[in-house]
């Protein structure tokens, strides 16, 4: 029951801000490019929800079968349990399992790392355990390619001596990138087949108007995301006569992690300029920019379209990039603020190296020693 309320849980989130409201009266009429709508007019767009840890190389600083043991050998396909094995495809008659290796002396930590190859904006974590869920886990993310890491979340039952954070915390409009820790999802049962799953945007004040939000929209975007197991049970509650409890809290119980399905469930980051993401000629991870954006994220105008400046998509505006209006006499502009704001908002740009003898802001006037013909149109080359 608690795995099933869990996933109910992560898939309303998913449709918080990050969707797009479908008519279905129209959804059997897919429109040819979902940037834009029926009269061609641009609209917001962005890619499918995906998990996108599927397929994607995890690395764990802890991986048993090297050397073999009885359970486990990592020559040996029928009892490896490799890395690969959190992000395959994983069924309920087939869950395959990702399992560290045998440890003696707790607390120890240990990392599994996932690469996304480029920016997502996610919606939850989950982790599916093949052995008892440990007591202290770590969440984090990092948004510039694993230099830097923050923290995402924190499970356990001792908050504040393993994490220094509370275990009940609110989240308020002030604090919306902090993370919290939570005593929940620490239980040592079940046994095998528990799960912990994290919701970026539950509980979050501004999760309802997601496109207002740059701190939120901030805050689910990651390119990385880091796990970090601190400390197993120590099967107290099992009966055992001798956790072999040591100074200090520790432990020589042996003990492992097993993991069977890390997922990530989020979309591609295009800022809502993007239906899709697709290779680039050295295969990385790209959107397939449309409204006159460019760049990994969709995240600037492509030359030339500098007449205002840059935005993200909302449901309400596309916020496509306008190109300059140089009368078609120059090949090049920039984006001037204080122009822009004195047209009420509605045209920033600034022509360079105005060509044909024209000069101005938007080459439509003559060169100083030469006159207009006024039997040909501004945009003529001999005008």
């Amino acid at each position: 029951m608690e795995v099933l309320q869990l996933l109910r849980l992560l898939l309303t989130t998913a449709m918080l801000g990050l969707s797009q409201t479908v008519n279905p009266f129209v959804a059997q009429q897919t429109p040819p490019d979902p940037c834009y709508d029926e009269s061609g007019a641009p609209r917001r767009c962005i890619p499918e929800f995906v998990n996108a840890a599927f397929g994607k190389e995890v690395q764990a600083s802890s991986t048993c079968g090297k050397p073999p043991t009885r359970h486990c050998n990592a020559s040996d396909p029928r009892r490896a349990h490799p890395p690969a094995y959190l992000t395959d495809l994983n069924t309920a008659s087939n869950m395959t399992c990702w399992r560290s290796e045998t440890l003696h002396h707790s607390p120890q930590n240990v990392t599994l790392t996932l690469s996304l190859g480029k920016k997502f904006e996610v919606v939850y974590v989950s982790l599916q355990f093949c052995s008892p869920r440990p007591e202290s886990t770590a969440i984090l993310k990092s948004m510039d390619y694993g230099k830097t890491w923050v923290p995402y979340q924190y499970y356990s039952s001792q908050c504040r001596k393993i994490y220094g954070k509370p275990s009940k915390a609110t989240v308020t409009k002030q604090n919306e990138q902090e993370a919290l820790c939570t005593d929940g999802l620490t239980d040592l049962y079940p046994l095998t087949g528990g799960l912990i799953a994290f919701s970026t945007l539950d509980g979050r004040p501004s999760a309802q108007d997601f496109d207002s939000s740059p701190v939120l929209q901030d805050w689910v975007t990651a390119t990385d995301i880091r796990v970090v197991f601190s400390r197993p049970h120590l099967f107290r509650d099992l009966g055992s006569r001798d956790t072999g409890e040591e100074e200090g809290g520790t432990s020589s119980t042996p003990y492992y992690y097993a993991v069977g399905e890390l997922q990530v469930g989020g979309r591609c980051k295009c800022n809502g300029h993007a239906a899709r993401c697709v290779k680039d000629k050295e295969q990385k991870l790209v959107c397939d920019c449309k409204h006159n954006t460019e760049g990994p994220e969709c995240d600037r105008c492509k030359p030339f379209h500098y007449d205002r400046p840059w935005q993200r998509a909302s449901a309400r505006e596309a916020n496509e990039c306008l190109a300059c209006n140089c009368n078609l006499h120059a090949r090049r502009c920039r984006f001037n603020m204080e122009l822009y704001k004195l047209s009420g908002r509605k045209s920033g740009g600034v022509c360079l190296n105005c060509r044909h003898n024209t000069a101005g802001r938007h080459c439509h006037y003559c060169k100083e020693g030469f006159y207009r013909d006024l039997s040909k149109s501004i945009t003529d080359r001999k005008a």
